[in-house]
């Protein structure tokens, strides 16, 4: 039996995930333990706490009602992080992959069990996990939605993925993708799309036989790109790449807040929520993993097809009554700006034309705009 924690309606927590990169070198830096010791530890929320790997910190907000108060948690916690990280000689940078640093000379956080299973397990693959996202956790008041509203989220996951995208770059290398992240994550065990449920039942069943057999120690091991988060009684949204600043970032938490409240309103009107083929799915993430904003996504069951940044125009203004209900109307309208200024691969990739191929260049962008706190046009 799975207990799914009570939790305020449509309230919502964002988890950051930040890598550490040598200020002289652009090279990812293991400098997350001594600048986690020189941070302190924190009880609570907001916090700042380590990850996979030692080049690697998560800085996590409290819970709020409104999106631009769990992005103000957590840019006043970067400010304090880089301040931190100013006299070791650390910069701050939030992609879903680091340009040219190599995947073999990264260190895994030592002192973690749970860090070492994973790695004991998946070897090679694990190994290369050098990739960084963004979870957004939105509170369902109720269980018996928490299914139907993941169905309907999964229309909406290559929205997601292309505005986030910013990860063109992998050691070295133009992947041609403009999330080389989504394909990369999706090679662990348990990661990549969910099974799409029926009945709580069934996942109750699915989550009891890996236990069994021993493929999971716990339900966090089972890192799909949108999932139940029971203990804290919410829908966690794991679609995205790292994001590069403060202001898309709360683009991206109003728009995953206002969905999960639109789908919420559907099902109280007794409306069912459309959901699409798992085939559908998985070729839309694809999609939008290989060609970004420029990807036609399949947008319901029937077949229909339209290009992303087009389709976030149809739906935009069907969220807008929502917004002005959840006090995101600003951060809402953020996203249009994202489509006509370009997500973040694309601005990688004018930065590494605009610098005969550098991307230390790169790095210096991602640098500057995390510090900003808005996309560098």
């Amino acid at each position: 039996m799975i207990d799914f924690a009570p939790s305020l309606r449509s309230r919502l927590g964002i988890e950051w995930e930040i890598a550490c990169v040598d200020r002289r070198s652009g090279e990812l830096s293991p400098a997350a333990p001594e600048l986690l010791a020189r941070i302190g530890a924190a009880d609570g929320f907001p916090h700042v706490t380590n990850e996979l790997l030692t080049n690697t910190i998560e800085i996590v907000s409290a819970p709020h009602g409104r999106a631009r108060d769990a992005v103000a948690d957590l840019t006043r916690l970067i400010e304090r992080a880089a301040a931190f990280a100013e006299p070791m000689g650390v910069d701050l940078i939030s992609s879903g992959t680091h340009p040219f640093s190599q995947w073999f000379q990264q260190q895994v956080t030592p002192g973690n069990p749970r860090y070492d299973t994973l790695i004991d397990r998946t070897r090679w693959w694990g190994r290369q996990m050098m990739i960084w996202g963004v979870h957004i956790h939105v509170g369902v008041e109720d269980r018996r939605k928490v299914l139907p509203i993941i169905d309907g989220l999964l229309t909406y996951l290559p929205h997601f993925q292309a505005l986030s995208a910013s990860s063109p770059f992998w050691a070295g290398e133009n992947t041609g993708y403009a999330s080389n992240r989504a394909l990369m994550f999706q090679q662990l065990p348990t990661a990549g799309l969910p099974p799409q449920f029926t009945e709580w039942s069934q996942y109750e069943a699915m989550a009891a036989d890996l236990l069994h057999i021993g493929v999971i120690e716990e339900l966090t091991e089972l890192r799909w790109d949108i999932r139940p988060s029971p203990k804290w009684g919410t829908i966690e949204v794991r679609t995205f790449d790292g994001v590069c600043t403060a202001r898309e970032l709360g683009a991206l938490a109003a728009l995953t807040q206002c969905l999960v409240e639109h789908l919420s309103r559907e099902l109280d009107a007794g409306r069912d929520v459309p959901r699409m083929q798992p085939w559908f799915v998985r070729e839309n993430k694809w999609r939008t993993a290989r060609y970004g904003m420029d990807a036609i996504i399949i947008q319901n069951a029937a077949g229909d097809e339209r290009l992303v940044a087009e389709d976030l125009d149809r739906l935009l203004p069907i969220l807008a009554p929502v917004a002005e209900s959840l006090d995101c109307v600003a951060e809402l309208a953020q996203v249009r700006d994202i489509v006509e200024g370009g997500a973040s691969y694309q601005r990688q990739l004018r930065v590494a034309a605009a610098n005969e191929g550098s991307l230390k260049a790169v790095v210096s962008a991602l640098v500057r705009e995390l510090r900003e706190g808005h996309p560098d046009r």
